[in-house]
């Protein structure tokens, strides 16, 4: 797996280069040697915060984590890859999408897991979808106390998400077709 790390509001040390090196050989069992990952450190009021995007046939695999030491965020955020990889594999062979195309290492995909989880959709919830402005979605995303909320957008007519950042903020999710 290549690697392309970059830094936000901290100097990139060659020691925080090998340690980002050194965790990441650990998930090349895992990926093809033409695999690139992108890899952010950024510094923000205290806060060791590390970004990581790997390009995937038709999305990416994402993991983001902080904590008030960088070297922890840097072994947090390998782990987090990890269990993200084995679900994927486990969606990838549940969905037989296993090609050649595949950014994956055949031995991974084929290697059994002996804690695999399945999805199960416990609850299923239907509702009227009636146009509303992203603003008032917002409004009856916080009266129902929940972190997302989908609507049928009054403007484009298309079905959007709002969603509560971590950050308190709001975000918006419109489709692309």
């Amino acid at each position: 797996m290549k690697t392309t790390i970059t830094g936000k509001n901290i100097e990139l040390t060659q020691g925080l280069k090998d340690a980002v090196e050194e965790r990441f050989k650990k998930l090349d069992k895992y990926f093809n040697k033409d695999t690139e990952a992108i890899v952010t450190l950024d510094v923000e009021k205290g806060r060791q915060k590390i970004e990581v995007t790997i390009p995937m046939k038709g999305s990416y695999l994402r993991a983001e984590e902080v904590t008030s030491d960088m070297y922890a965020s840097i072994e947090a955020v390998t782990n987090t890859l990890e269990a993200q990889l084995k679900k994927h594999r486990n969606k990838i062979i549940d969905r037989k999408q296993s090609d050649s195309r595949t950014i994956f290492a055949q031995d991974f995909i084929e290697e059994k897991d002996s804690d695999e989880e399945t999805i199960q959709i416990i609850r299923k919830k239907t509702f009227d979808m009636k146009p509303m402005y992203a603003e008032d979605a917002c409004l009856e995303m916080e009266m129902l106390g929940h972190d997302f909320f989908m609507f049928r957008n009054a403007d484009t007519d298309e079905i959007n998400v709002v969603y509560k950042r971590k950050n308190g903020a709001y975000g918006l999710i419109e489709p692309e077709f």
